[in-house]
């Protein structure tokens, strides 16, 4: 019997809780409960609002976990009392008083520069022709122009949002990184990893999108979170 029975997942910027799909099935095949997170993206309250709610609706405890832009949303909405523990898959791992715009301001030097259009009317999105190498080289080519042309604008509010209370400070704490990503470079990845003391797994040849392309591993790594 598992631990921890319930599994929030939490996506990120550019786009929508669909993505979780062959996670969500796969961990419901394991007798987990799952509930996915449809972010507003438009502000770091809102989508700490957004996770609060769904967590405020189980009825036990629950692992949170979150892709991308979602590690800074699990930061802040983990510190929920029902909350057991924290996956961060390829994620964002911000301390007290940082955000996402502050963390890709000090990248390692040579590092891929994710393709991010400047702001329209407040909100950021990432080059379409770019879109398939930068954020799922490893997804089939029409899978990965297509999520370039559904793209959920993010609002530069999101990005600038600041965490003022870090819960991997007192949850127990994974991370998954993704070995060929050029969104957040794995260099970060594991330095991030390795600030928040996150129990680690590697996956390589993955892209940022691998909880995409490799479900499997994914939902390993928030089974082992379960067993808190």
């Amino acid at each position: 019997m598992n631990a921890v029975s319930n599994i929030v997942l939490v996506h990120g910027g550019f786009v929508d809780g669909s993505g979780w799909r062959d996670v969500y099935d796969a961990l419901k095949g394991d007798g987990y409960n799952v509930a996915v997170v449809q972010n507003p993206t438009l502000s770091l309250e809102g989508d700490v609002a957004a996770t609060r709610l769904v967590l405020d609706g189980l009825d036990a405890p629950a692992v949170l976990a979150g892709h991308s832009y979602g590690g800074v949303v699990i930061t802040e909405a983990g510190n929920h009392e029902k909350v057991a523990s924290l996956v961060y898959i390829t994620a964002f791992a911000p301390d007290k008083g940082e955000s996402v715009a502050t963390l890709i301001a000090d990248l390692p030097p040579g590092a891929p520069v994710p393709p991010i259009l400047p702001p329209n009317q407040g909100f950021l999105s990432l080059d379409r022709g770019k879109f398939p190498s930068s954020f799922a080289g490893d997804l089939p080519s029409a899978q990965a122009e297509f999520m370039a042309d559904s793209q959920v604008p993010w609002g530069v509010d999101a990005l600038n949002g600041a965490v003022s209370q870090p819960a991997w400070r007192t949850k127990p704490t994974w991370y998954l990184v993704a070995g060929e990503d050029r969104m957040i470079p794995p260099p970060a990845q594991r330095a991030m990893a390795g600030r928040i003391a996150a129990r680690t797994v590697e996956v390589p040849g993955s892209s940022h999108s691998v909880y995409i392309s490799q479900p499997a591993a994914v939902a390993d790594v928030i089974k082992q979170a379960a067993r808190v």
